[in-house]
């Protein structure tokens, strides 16, 4: 019995043994199972993934101190300087200031940051390492706002290559001060200048020089609605302060010149226009006053309201300006146009008293002379009639010499009221012709366009 009950377990167990051997069947899932990958097939791993233990950086940026300036204590270290000039974003009269878009380069050598490299190849970063390690601390003179780009990142760029150099690249946007002059205005040109200065280290510590001479500068395509470009140019000198010492001061110069259409037409031909309308009234009837003293006020109103917006749109210079010159010569001859009617009407006023005080005298002259003839006619007496017939008194006259003499004297008094009434016919006629159009009317037709233009080719041959 023993016996037989360990066969049954020896049995037992080379049964379970042999199950657990063989291989399980899966479930059928519809989907075909690949085979896995061998050792052959393998990727290469990533170079930039974390590996075990500490990594070894290739710049060793914390093995130094970079708050000082490479090779310090020694000479200036140079420091070339390149610019590419995006765009000019706005030229302001008012505010005497300019807005500029572009990307400032920095070269230099920092062999704090050499590295060793089979393929001489150079390493690029982006700002995050600007805040770890030494860069120049350029600046712009005379600036008023600035700012560095940082949609979607900072527009900044730090390229090492192994031997220590850098190129450090930043896209800024600057407003700067421009200091114009607007005594041609607006036929005039303007120059200003970008200025870029070193703000700690002076001429012994940093050298800034441009790196390419003249061709550093680069422009894009820039065009200006106002404004022509006439030229970019570059320029370098030092720049002395009294309390720091001597710096290293870059320039970037241009040259605009500003276009003269649109101040055509919105200065220059309406004034002119304005001006010429005021001389319509010249051919108007000086009778009719409404007419020429309302066409007179509106070209007054209207030149003043030219030449405040003029004004409005310009800085509060002290000086006078070339278009105000313009506009106010404009000013001065509407004003003279409505002068000129006021000398004719007051002296149209004067010769109308003068006629009207004439008319007044006619009428007892006539009468003298009528009462004149009659007395000739029968009422003399005999002592009359000789002292009018040229003999004393004491001659006593005949009836037929009596009436002879008579009639000569008749003769003689028509005939001197008969010039007298021509004269005054004449008098009238002509002071009727004077007062149709007068003198001063006909001399202003000609004087007035003559002045204006001779004015126009002084004008236009001195500020063009």
């Amino acid at each position: 019995m023993p016996y037989f009950t360990r066969l049954i377990l020896f049995l037992l167990c080379l049964m379970v043994l042999v199950e657990s051997r063989k291989p399980k069947r899966k479930k059928w899932s519809g989907q075909l199972e690949m085979p896995k990958p061998s050792h052959l097939y393998k990727k290469n791993l990533d170079v930039t993934k974390i590996r075990k233990g500490k990594p070894q950086p290739l710049l060793r940026v914390d093995d130094h101190d970079f708050t000082m300036r490479p090779a310090f204590g020694g000479p200036a270290i140079p420091v070339g300087v390149d610019v590419q000039v995006e765009s000019l974003d706005s030229i302001s009269e008012v505010d005497m200031d300019f807005t500029m878009t572009l990307y400032l380069r920095h070269y230099w050598k920092d062999e704090r940051l050499a590295f060793p490299s089979t393929s001489n190849k150079s390493m690029t970063f982006d700002g995050r390492l600007v805040k770890k390690i030494w860069v120049p601390d350029v600046f712009f003179v005379h600036s008023k706002r600035s700012f560095t780009h940082d949609t979607t990142t900072e527009n900044i760029m730090l390229r090492v290559f192994p031997d220590g150099h850098v190129l450090y690249s930043i896209r800024i946007t600057v407003t700067a001060m421009c200091n114009m002059d607007f005594s041609h205005f607006p036929l005039d040109s303007q120059t200003c200048s970008l200025e870029l200065e070193s703000y700690a280290y002076t001429d012994e510590d940093l050298m800034l020089y441009w790196k390419n001479g003249d061709e550093s500068l680069k422009t894009d395509e820039i065009s200006l609605s106002q404004f022509l470009i006439q030229k970019f140019h570059t320029t370098s000198r030092l720049a002395f302060y009294s309390s720091t010492g001597w710096y290293n001061r870059l320039y970037i110069n241009f040259t605009l010149r500003r276009h003269i259409f649109f101040f055509l037409l919105q200065t220059y031909f309406p004034a002119t226009l304005m001006v010429m309308l005021s001389w319509v009234s010249f051919w108007i009837d000086h009778r009719a006053v409404p007419a020429r003293v309302s066409l007179g006020i509106m070209t007054v109103l209207t030149m003043s309201t030219i030449i405040t917006g003029v004004n409005a749109s310009m800085p509060r210079v002290s000086y006078i300006k070339a278009v105000d010159i313009y506009l106010w010569v404009s000013f001065v001859f509407v004003f003279l146009s409505v002068l000129e009617y006021a000398a004719v009407n007051y002296l149209t006023t004067v010769q109308e008293r003068k006629e009207q005080k004439l008319r007044e005298k006619v009428p007892c002259m006539c009468g003298m002379l009528h009462s004149r003839t009659m007395m000739l006619d029968g009422s003399y007496s005999e002592s009359e009639a000789n002292s009018l017939a040229g003999y004393p008194r004491s001659h006593i006259l005949t009836d037929e010499e009596r009436q002879d003499k008579i009639v000569v004297h008749l003769a003689l008094s028509n005939e001197s009221n008969s010039s007298r009434k021509k004269g005054l016919l004449k008098g009238q006629m002509g002071l009727r012709i004077f007062q149709n159009t007068h003198a001063i009317d006909k001399y202003s037709r000609l004087i007035f366009p003559a002045s204006y233009i001779f004015f126009n080719l002084i004008y236009w041959s001195v500020f063009s």
